[in-house]
């Protein structure tokens, strides 16, 4: 333990060193001179900060935004480079603008439109969660470079809780996960009733918890409400207990399809995690490595451990490997052609499928790595 917890140590303090102030983001309009813009709607409560910012602390009051980011021209699937001052907008992730909207009706309006321009069979919204140790504007950066790379359909929203942004914050974190869980709900419920399309839900790591302890009060006011309004739930890199994560599905009577979990067992930050819980003989949901911890749920394991390497982030693999971004979307096109309906992971995704009483695993295969 005293081992883990200098690795730990080290690891947070070379991170506090390489950083400034993580919660500012100058605002810099002429990026979009340079780079693409890609709107980013977002719900959070975190408090504002003089500056315009949001910073860590927990606000009761709920704010809406609009976030404009610019994707640098040079960008390459799975990197996302940006810098706390002075940004290179040529190079790096840069934010060209921001808005905050008093009245909720004004935002619903703006985000009605940005879906009308949308193809009529991607109208619906995209909504992303961070995890643990993220400020704002980072969230913000890593849902444009996902729906960039991936290729996110409708458009694309984030809801902020507020993360210390500090790699020594866990158990601030654990507990802000908490604190938010009524304002996730609040901002899944008015994005439904503002008229613009069923709503797909990506959660990143400690996310995770904050969707599926959401997900299970929706449930038990209004039984059934996440299988009508959601065209489909991700889970990547779930920091989550397997026996929670169980006990939080047994409220959703009718779980929302697909209802998909990114893990990889070379996860080292979910590895810490488990450790530092101290269980040695078990895992995180997210680092799982038999599909039978999951059995008789109705959802879908992707084992992304064999692209682990080729990933920027190792804490997630699907959105930073650039060989595994590249099935994932021939993946999407082929459903795409065939109908959603009838394609399914298991049949279009490369790897060993492995089944038990309803769960279903996919192995995924990095031909990469094979002819090395």
């Amino acid at each position: 333990m005293r081992l883990l917890f200098r690795t730990v140590l080290g690891i947070s303090l070379t991170v506090i060193a390489s950083c400034s102030d993580r919660a500012f983001s100058p605002i810099v309009p002429e990026a979009l001179d340079i780079g693409t813009p890609k709107s980013i709607f977002a719900a959070t409560v975190r408090e504002p900060l003089p500056d315009g910012n949001f910073g860590p602390s927990r606000s009761d009051h709920y704010s809406l935004l609009e976030l404009t980011v610019s994707i640098p021209p040079n960008h390459q699937p799975g990197q996302l480079d940006f810098a706390y001052a002075n940004p290179d907008p040529e190079t790096q992730f840069t934010l060209a603008g921001r808005r905050v909207f008093d009245d909720p009706a004004d935002f619903n309006a703006r985000l009605k439109e940005d879906v009308a321009h949308l193809p009529r069979d991607e109208r619906e919204v995209t909504l992303f969660v961070h995890g643990f140790n993220s400020t704002q504007t980072e969230t913000a950066f890593r849902a444009a470079q996902l729906a960039k790379d991936i290729q996110l359909p409708g458009a694309t929203m984030i809801y902020s809780w507020p993360s210390q942004g500090n790699p020594l914050g866990y158990a601030y974190d654990e507990d802000s996960v908490l604190f938010a869980r009524d304002g996730l709900e609040h901002m899944l419920r008015k994005t439904r009733s503002a008229g613009v399309g069923r709503v797909a839900l990506i959660a990143h790591s400690m996310g995770s918890l904050l969707v599926m302890e959401t997900l299970r009060q929706i449930e038990i006011k209004t039984p059934g409400w996440s299988a009508a309004n959601l065209s489909g739930v991700v889970l990547m890199s779930p920091d989550l207990d397997v026996q929670v994560f169980r006990s939080q599905m047994d409220r959703i009577d009718d779980v929302p399809q697909p209802f998909i979990v990114f893990v990889s067992s070379k996860d080292k930050l979910l590895n810490i995690s488990n450790r530092l819980r101290g269980k040695h003989t078990s895992v995180r949901l997210g680092s799982l490595t038999s599909v039978e911890a999951v059995s008789g749920l109705p959802i879908s394991i992707i084992d992304t451990t064999e692209f682990s390497d080729d990933a920027v982030s190792g804490h997630l693999v699907a959105g930073t490997s650039p060989a595994l971004i590249a099935i994932l979307n021939s993946a999407r096109k082929t459903a795409d052609a065939f109908g959603r309906e009838t394609a399914s992971f298991k049949t279009i995704l490369p790897g060993q499928v492995t089944q038990s009483n309803g769960a279903t695993q996919v192995s995924l295969r990095n031909a990469t790595s094979d002819e090395r």
